[in-house]
């Protein structure tokens, strides 16, 4: 797949406005992905509002160029979509609920999903996990037992960075069990 081969992770956006229907056209891919017992428990929140971009940004340890992005979206992983927990259940990076770890294998699908259908759009995406909780959910609102999985930025690139070097398949890939080789 063509997307697949030119994804590249950007972070030099032109100063162009992001047509809505592109981002609805991303996210309607996004919900077309995977998930255990067909449970989707993705939510998005999609910010355009300078201030909060901003607020993100210094969250996201400072990364300066993120706010060449015009969109931003925060990728959540809803654990309520695959089990009944407490009302005051809170969730955070040393959570070891094996529940939120189904969760958060599911959005990571489609979040791939959303960024391969950027690609095709003719948009630009950078996947961005440095930040914890605690310091994303008040930007958003986001309740505590929602896990903030991604901030992906979007945008028109303003580069086209090469490929990076990738592992060859004899170094990842094991067959019939680990270290078995073809």
């Amino acid at each position: 797949m063509r997307e697949i081969r030119e994804r590249r992770s950007i972070r030099k956006y032109k100063d162009t406005p992001v047509e809505r229907k592109k981002v609805e056209e991303a996210l309607r891919s996004a919900s077309l992905a995977p998930s255990g017992n067909n449970r989707q428990p993705w939510q998005f929140i999609v910010v355009s509002d300078p201030e909060r971009r901003q607020a993100l940004t210094e969250a996201c340890n400072s990364q300066s160029w993120m706010m060449g992005a015009p969109v931003f979206i925060a990728c959540i992983a809803d654990i309520r979509a695959r089990a009944e927990v407490p009302k005051d259940l809170r969730v955070d990076e040393d959570s070891p609920h094996w529940e939120l770890k189904r969760v958060i294998r599911d959005t990571g699908v489609a979040i791939g999903y959303l960024m391969l259908e950027a690609t095709h759009l003719g948009l630009g995406t950078c996947w961005i996990g440095m930040y914890s909780q605690k310091d994303i959910r008040p930007i958003l609102g986001i309740p505590e037992d929602m896990f903030v999985l991604g901030i992906v930025t979007l945008g028109y690139a303003d580069e086209n960075p090469s490929s990076r070097p990738r592992k060859d398949l004899s170094q990842i890939v094991h067959w019939e069990r680990w270290g078995g080789k073809a």
